[in-house]
């Protein structure tokens, strides 16, 4: 009978990735034939009762399911939430009732876009490893005009909290009188990759959305919906085979062109540069109170016509 790592049955049951399997064994959650387990290694058979606080799983009888959710602004990518917030698991109705579900990778508060939400574990644990080079692709409302220097910089990458951040590619797909869209590519897919660039270059960011995950997109799904895709169709839209042997690079193609330098320089005067001190007050630790402060100041303006 064939043996498996506990870890990666647990994962098979849908409980959860199998990365975050083995934090649930060190914690002692996790029984073996009655026998808690903390040690990794430890290998299972169908025969044997494996209990996750004090679940019995059954690796048959789970289905195995693929959603792909374009997440609002606002929601946390969580499968609960302590504060009561919406979650993206609230979103998902019809489906989260009758099984566990969660999200794969994250997609913080503020940001919005395409989110992979399975119970398959070994796939979740897949895509969100880093050799599969899976490219992801995000549209970023800047404050301010991004000239040729800040564009050249946001492409050679930064260093932030002792790691070396460099995107696939950046390009300007719409130019503002005072905001700017940036096309952002990456590969790797660090923590909050985009914002942490930004930051070293004294960008503030508007807007993040993920529009592709390889050649999967947002296109057709509303903001808050999701729809149902196959396992295999993911595959072959991110370039990877039923192994999990990455066979393609298969790459969302946007419809945006870039914006040249002669339509940027009609707009060079118009609002000042992006990295300017100004636009610091719409960091998102300043941007709660910049927006009451703004509305306050209307307001006061609205009763003072009135008067």
């Amino acid at each position: 009978m064939k043996q498996i790592r506990l870890q990666k049955f647990i994962a098979d049951c849908g409980i959860t990735s199998r990365r975050k399997a083995e934090v649930l064994i060190e914690e002692g959650r996790v029984e073996v034939n009655g026998k808690i387990i903390r040690e990794m290694g430890v290998k299972v058979t169908s025969k044997d009762m494996v209990q996750v606080d004090g679940k019995l799983l059954d690796r048959d009888a789970t289905d195995h399911l693929y959603l792909l959710l374009n997440k609002p602004r606002c929601v946390m990518t969580t499968v609960s939430d302590p504060e009561g917030r919406t979650t993206v698991i609230d979103l998902c109705k019809g489906i989260n009732n009758h099984t566990r579900i969660y999200p794969v990778g994250r997609l913080d508060y503020l940001s919005e876009g395409l989110l992979m939400i399975t119970n398959d574990g070994d796939f979740a644990n897949m895509i969100m490893h880093p050799s599969y080079e899976v490219t992801k692709v995000y549209e970023v409302k800047v404050f301010g005009a991004v000239g040729e220097a800040l564009l050249r910089k946001l492409r050679d990458g930064v260093k932030s909290k002792g790691e070396f951040l460099k995107p696939e590619s950046v390009r300007i797909i719409k130019q503002l009188p005072t905001k700017t869209w940036l096309e952002f590519r990456l590969v790797e897919g660090k923590n909050r990759e985009i914002r942490r660039i930004c930051e070293e270059c004294g960008v503030t960011i508007d807007k993040l959305r993920r529009v592709a995950i390889g050649n999967l997109s947002l296109d057709g799904i509303k903001p808050g919906d999701f729809t149902m895709v196959s396992k295999t169709e993911i595959l072959r839209r991110i370039g990877i085979d039923k192994k999990g042997k990455k066979v393609s690079n298969e790459e969302y193609v946007s419809k945006k062109k870039s914006v040249n330098k002669s339509r940027r320089q009609k707009f060079k005067h118009s609002g000042l540069a992006a990295d300017s001190e100004e636009y610091k007050i719409y960091k998102k630790e300043n941007y709660s109170e910049t927006m009451k402060g703004m509305k306050e100041r209307n307001q006061a303006l609205s009763t003072n016509q009135l008067s």
